[in-house]
């Protein structure tokens, strides 16, 4: 188990880096240019078989060894959160003020949502990263990647991942913005898992 954690530990940071060059990019370009180019974060992470809290948490569903796999999403949050942190530091010391700029505009509009609004958007934000992943995965298809990011994107859908990354680099930490990350997750879980237990419930079983 001890392996296991650190190879997802790893594994996960990594991840992480990739959501913070795609945010990059979407902080950058912004727009339909931002989101499609973010993909590069996704495809990366799926090509190379590194970890992703949104791309995992929906096939805790058809997990054998919950008792295993679930401390393991836990591991899975902190590397992409170290990674995000790591991307966040460099992009902030490699990068002009404008993007420090643009990304605490963002966090500050994020911040203006309410609750059920925040769990909302993650909750589709879930989904579609839970169908990204599935059609990689399973149809060996970069199709799911390369439409879902950008639909979430430009939806305005919340990516706790992505989220943390746009909040560290608009240095941002305190206790509303944890709040807010922690809503994320939660909306980002129960999407995650919502096809997977829709699947189960109506007799399928995993492909």
């Amino acid at each position: 188990m001890l392996s296991r954690a650190r190879q997802s530990l790893a594994l996960s940071f990594a991840g992480g880096v990739m959501i913070g060059i795609g945010g990059t990019v979407n902080l950058k370009l912004g727009g339909v240019e931002g989101a499609v180019f973010f993909a590069v974060a996704l495809l990366t992470i799926c090509m190379l078989g590194l970890h992703l809290f949104t791309g995992k948490i929906g096939a805790i569903v058809y997990s054998e060894n919950k008792k295993q796999d679930i401390p393991l999403l836990f591991t899975c949050i902190i590397g992409n959160m170290l990674g995000t942190l790591l991307a966040s530091y460099i992009c902030n010391v490699s990068t002009s003020d404008a993007l420090f700029e643009t990304a605490r505009i963002m966090c500050e509009g994020k911040l203006e949502k309410g609750i059920c609004q925040i769990l909302a958007s993650a909750f589709m934000c879930g989904i579609l990263m839970y169908v990204a992943v599935t059609v990689f995965a399973r149809k060996n298809s970069i199709a799911g990647i390369i439409f879902c990011v950008p639909v979430f994107i430009l939806s305005g859908y919340e990516h706790s991942i992505a989220d943390m990354y746009y909040f560290f680099t608009a240095r941002m930490f305190y206790p509303e913005v944890w709040g807010f990350l922690g809503l994320a997750v939660v909306g980002n879980t129960l999407g995650g898992c919502f096809i997977p237990i829709v699947k189960k419930l109506a007799g399928e079983i995993k492909d």
